[in-house]
């Protein structure tokens, strides 16, 4: 049961966090980069990634500063790819504000989010305890990343694409990410590479029930959570769980509807969308699949002495029952 002492110390945080981000020492000109990177780190978010790092990197007694460096550097990496993923689905709005190409350009936004990475590795290369371990990691999360970002766009507008496909897709893009931070605090608290391997796996399992969650959130979720508009993905042509279960179920009723709502404006095409994927039971698959990922997610913290592993068994439930 997620209680409210986890509650506020998961909010205790995000509030660290925030502070160490907006006050982060940056150089004053040139403004070309400098602006638009205070705008980035000014920028709310869950800091689900490097509440993440904490809770296993403390359940392993991992110095308090190396905890900090780390967290901070998995954020901005998170940072890193909103910034360029934004430039490349064109979306307007982030976290409830402008994105950044919009506010400034893409020449701007592609600079700001190299020089959020560049941070990001000098940050992770402070560690103390396992540095190269942890750089070697760090890039490795990147590029796989990269890969499912890659898997992002080749399958756009793709009505071919398959369950297995979908789920490499947001095992890269958003799964290794999250799975990076779990095993990370792993690598800061000094644990062999059996306990690396498990934590990593936690972290896998937990972004991919959070992917899909996101991907349930884009039809029935609130746009004043969302921070962005609902319908975004599908509108861009993006496969979502819902739009591979509705083709597995039955690709020509799904090929109906589509053609049916794709010629009308967002707000009556989300209210048919809403009720075919009720009515169809896809709604309920996809949270489901995400449930079972939640509990695989469960499962492998048993990994971690049962006395430490408290605040992290209430994340992934906090994670599954959340709102966005």
């Amino acid at each position: 049961m997620v209680t409210d002492t986890f509650l506020n110390h998961i909010e205790e945080l995000r509030n660290k966090f925030n502070r160490q981000l907006n006050n982060f020492p940056l150089d004053s000109e040139p403004k070309y980069i400098y602006d638009p990177i205070r705008y980035i780190m000014a920028g709310k978010g869950k800091r689900l990634r490097p509440i993440i790092v904490n809770l296993i990197g403390t359940a392993y007694k991992a110095n308090s500063e190396d905890l900090l460096n780390a967290g901070l550097a998995v954020e901005l990496l998170h940072n890193f790819t909103l910034v360029h993923d934004d430039i490349m689905d064109q979306d307007s709005i982030r976290h409830g504000k402008a994105t950044v190409h919009t506010k400034w350009d893409e020449s701007t936004a592609i600079l700001a989010g190299d020089g959020i990475y560049a941070i990001a590795q000098i940050l992770i290369t402070k560690v103390s305890v396992n540095p190269l371990k942890a750089v070697h990691a760090f890039n490795k999360a990147t590029l796989y990343v990269c890969e499912g970002q890659a898997y992002d766009k080749e399958f756009e507008h793709n009505t071919k694409v398959v369950f297995d496909q979908y789920l490499k897709m947001i095992k890269k893009k958003t799964g290794w990410l999250i799975g990076f931070c779990a095993e990370l605090g792993g690598i800061l608290g000094n644990q062999p590479d059996e306990i690396i391997n498990e934590l990593r796996s936690y972290g896998l399992n937990l972004g991919i029930a959070f992917q899909i969650q996101d991907d349930i959130f884009e039809i029935f979720g609130n746009p004043k959570s969302m921070g962005k508009s609902l319908g975004s993905d599908l509108i861009a042509g993006k496969q979502t769980i819902l739009t591979v279960l509705a083709r597995q179920n039955n690709a020509s009723n799904w090929q109906k509807m589509w053609d049916s709502v794709n010629q009308k404006e967002i707000d009556e095409a989300l209210i048919e969308l809403r009720n075919y994927f009720e009515t169809t039971g896809i709604l309920e698959e996809a949270k489901l699949i995400a449930q079972n990922y939640t509990e695989a997610a469960q499962k492998n913290l048993n990994i971690i002495p049962k006395d430490n592993r408290a605040h992290l068994e209430q994340l992934t439930e906090y994670v599954w029952k959340r709102k966005k």
